[in-house]
């Protein structure tokens, strides 16, 4: 090849490199105004909560009042999502890519990769129809045999249409997300580190403690992080599943309710004052999201020696 070609050959690169680079930061900052625009926004509609008198928000007592139940319920489904989705999903996803069979283990991936495309109402209507009636039968015995737990404490709730519930509806839904992401991880493990494990004469499983998890702490953090952003912001699933009323500590009577469900439940008929407090409530949605997101890349930071990315 001539020096002639080689050099063009080396500009064209350099060219097609400058236009990729142009592309990405275009795009990265687009991510970044849309990100501030429904930030200033979300903000903006919500002003008049600000100025209004306490009397004329909903409850009669303020917004603080009004919007902490809501966020202790937001939080608390996702909570119950999360504490399920997450051991069941790293299993699962350790069963498909170290112990099942090639052709097992690829079935299993299309049934996870299946799930996540499910639409969130069809989740609520199983919930709804399915779940919450089989459920109400367990509620009673918890209520009558473990009511002096707090969390059980009874009357419990007759149709099943409990913040449990919705947890464990979140939580299937959440599942395909953090399997999914979790195998990938589990995937990219050295062959190097595993070989290594078992050549000392590890067991598989001690194999896997030793190498394969440590190797993807970050990659699990990360899929979890995923997954409560999702059930944090559940709109139709929660709305359907959970009745909505008052707080409660009880996971098992009626009560509790979500911002996202809140929010679509009431916007449609919502004007004025009113509006502004959904708005509000959803800029509320906005910054937990954030701060969660947030917290979860200072967690993968600090834990990334061991990642294999550096």
């Amino acid at each position: 090849m001539s020096t002639t070609t080689l050099t063009e050959t080396r500009g064209a690169g350099q060219s097609g490199d400058k236009i990729f680079s142009g592309a990405t930061l275009a795009a990265g900052c687009l991510i970044l105004a849309v990100l501030f625009s429904v930030a200033v926004f979300l903000l903006v509609q919500a002003l008049p909560v600000a100025g209004a008198d306490p009397a004329e928000i909903t409850g009669g007592e303020g917004f603080s009042t009004y919007i902490f139940p809501i966020v202790i319920g937001t939080v608390v489904a996702a909570a119950i999502a999360l504490l399920i989705a997450t051991p069941l999903g790293i299993g699962v996803a350790l069963f498909i890519s170290h112990y099942a069979p090639r052709r097992l283990a690829q079935g299993f991936g299309y049934v996870i990769d299946l799930l996540a495309a499910i639409p969130s109402v069809v989740y609520g209507a199983w919930g709804y129809a399915v779940l919450a009636p089989e459920l109400a039968k367990g509620y009673a015995w918890l209520a009558e045999n473990l009511g002096w737990l707090p969390i059980f404490e009874g009357p419990a709730s007759q149709t099943g249409r409990t913040m449990l519930t919705a947890g464990i509806v979140l939580a299937v839904m959440v599942l395909p997300i953090i399997t999914s992401l979790s195998r990938e991880i589990f995937l990219q493990t050295p062959n190097l580190h595993e070989e290594a494990a078992l050549a000392m004469g590890a067991t598989r499983w001690e194999m896997i403690r030793m190498a394969v998890l440590p190797f993807a702490r970050p990659g699990i953090i990360s899929a979890a992080m995923l997954g409560l952003g999702r059930a944090l912001g559940e709109t139709m699933a929660v709305a359907l599943v959970l009745s909505g009323g008052a707080l409660t500590a009880s996971l098992i009577a009626s009560g509790n309710q979500t911002i996202a469900a809140e929010i679509a439940l009431n916007f449609p008929e919502a004007f004025g004052l009113r509006l502004s407090e959904l708005i509000a409530a959803g800029l509320v949605l906005f910054v937990i999201t954030l701060a969660v997101n947030m917290v979860a890349r200072w967690i993968i930071t600090r834990h990334k020696e061991f990642s294999g990315a550096n």
